[in-house]
């Protein structure tokens, strides 16, 4: 059975179903190494310090841990970000709307596509 999506066969999108899927669970890799998940919200990092304790006497220690905070905060915000782009991109697979620019409506080049497979708007709107 060849299910069409849009333009695409079915190799077409089992192959970015699969580089997807890879990049998802390196970017959980990452996200772990700079973060912690947050149990109170599935899909969702908190940052935390490389090391020493912000209550530390120690005003250098506490400022490298506030220092370590904040780069780690910053770096975890864009892998999130990444991260659910992928995560809607994999959505977009399971519903038969991927591939389809979620502002016109018209087909994503394949071109983009390959070159960011959580693509979700044409070259033309990839700005907006």
């Amino acid at each position: 059975m060849v299910i069409e999506f849009n333009y695409m066969n079915e190799k077409d999108i089992e192959k970015f179903k699969t580089e997807l899927e890879k990049e998802k669970e390196l970017l959980e890799k990452e996200m772990d190494t700079v973060g912690e998940r947050n149990p109170e919200t599935p899909g969702d990092w908190q940052a935390r310090p490389d090391r020493g304790d912000f209550s530390s006497s120690d005003s250098s220690e506490s400022a490298d841990s506030s220092e370590s905070y904040g780069g780690n905060s910053a770096i975890l915000d864009q892998l999130e970000t990444r991260y659910k782009n992928i995560t809607k991109a994999l959505e977009r697979i399971k519903s038969g709307e991927y591939g389809i620019c979620r502002i016109s409506g018209e087909k994503i080049e394949k071109e983009r596509l390959e070159a960011n497979p959580a693509a979700d708007t044409c070259i033309k709107h990839r700005e907006e």
